[in-house]
């Protein structure tokens, strides 16, 4: 067995905290026209001071406009403009911001080298308790992004959310689903399994996710998905080293883009990056970099993103 785990240094770009949902768990939204839109030159200051910091993926990371809304197109316009910056400036943009339009990912397709969106859960219930006031996170949407960034043929990582009112059988539903898109279009990268953590601006008043439970349910999913599909755990969510090498252990082979703030949970700031490999060598386990697109995946890339990948896979 591999005793490597991978990360992707990262630096994660907010075009807005403003969202029309309102996920009774969140820690990151505002309330629509409460949050200014991040202005490209603010953007390009802040990018050009990471040049030199080990950084490779920009997570372009966005609260939602309505798909109605008349400012719609400028939010997209705005996200699709940070990753040609991104670009320019010599990073990888990965591109999460809810779901879009089939148009809308096809364009975005010509600036990322991946995308993702979380499923969460694919339980209806929710619609009736911490998704009561969240239009997009309509189970059926959501698997429809999953199958959409297949027939485009996006790399991709989803992901469940976990300790949200959730039961362990729909753990298992949400995993099947995943398996059953990427049998179409073996597009899936990377599953990440979160687990709820509180924070200072939520209203739920639901407890921390028992992380203790992680390593069986790292190693449920590893038996349903395919070998190929990465399984990521956050470590900065996951603080406990026991627990920590324990998933790593049952099937966790990555944790995720690591920068200075985790901005969906900003109350748990990550862990150092040397912090973290003296944790994971004492356990046997080598921590090394990868880019945010997995190599498997590169010649689905346009020809300009898979120029801007093989002089990032030279550096890394």
């Amino acid at each position: 067995m591999s005793r490597t785990v991978t990360y992707s240094p990262a630096y994660t770009v907010v075009p807005t905290y403003e969202c029309f949902n309102r996920c009774t768990y969140c820690n990151f939204r505002a309330e629509p026209l409460q949050s200014p839109w991040l202005k490209l030159p603010e953007a390009e200051k802040r990018l050009q001071l990471l040049q030199t910091q080990g950084v490779i993926e920009i997570l372009i990371l966005s609260g939602e406009v309505h798909p109605q809304s008349q400012r719609r197109k400028a939010w997209f316009q705005r996200i699709y403009d940070l990753c040609e910056l991104a670009l320019a400036l010599g990073f990888l943009p990965h591109t999460n911001v809810g779901p879009l339009s089939f148009e809308e990912m096809a364009q975005l397709k010509q600036v990322n080298v991946s995308m993702g969106l979380m499923l969460e859960q694919l339980t209806p219930s929710l619609l009736t308790t911490v998704h009561r006031h969240a239009p997009s996170k309509v189970p059926a949407r959501r698997v429809q992004q999953l199958e959409w960034a297949g027939e485009l043929q996006i790399p991709f990582t989803t992901g469940l959310l976990l300790g949200i009112g959730e039961s362990e059988a729909d753990w298992v539903e949400t995993l099947e689903a995943i398996a059953r898109i990427h049998s179409c279009y073996n597009h899936i990268q990377e599953v990440i399994l979160q687990p709820y953590s509180p924070g200072n601006k939520q209203s739920w008043d639901g407890e921390v996710f028992d992380v203790t439970k992680m390593p069986e349910l790292i190693a449920i999913a590893r038996s349903i998905l395919p070998d190929e599909i990465t399984l990521q755990i956050p470590p900065n969510l996951v603080t406990k080293p026991d627990i920590l090498i324990a998933c790593l252990e049952a099937g966790a082979r990555d944790l995720g883009g690591i920068g200075p703030v985790d901005e969906i949970n900003p109350d748990y700031p990550h862990l150092q990056h040397q912090t973290l490999t003296e944790i994971l060598a004492a356990a046997g386990w080598q921590l090394v970099q990868r880019l945010p697109v997995y190599p498997h995946y590169d010649n689905w890339l346009p020809q300009t993103l898979q120029t801007a990948v093989k002089q990032s896979r030279v550096s890394c």
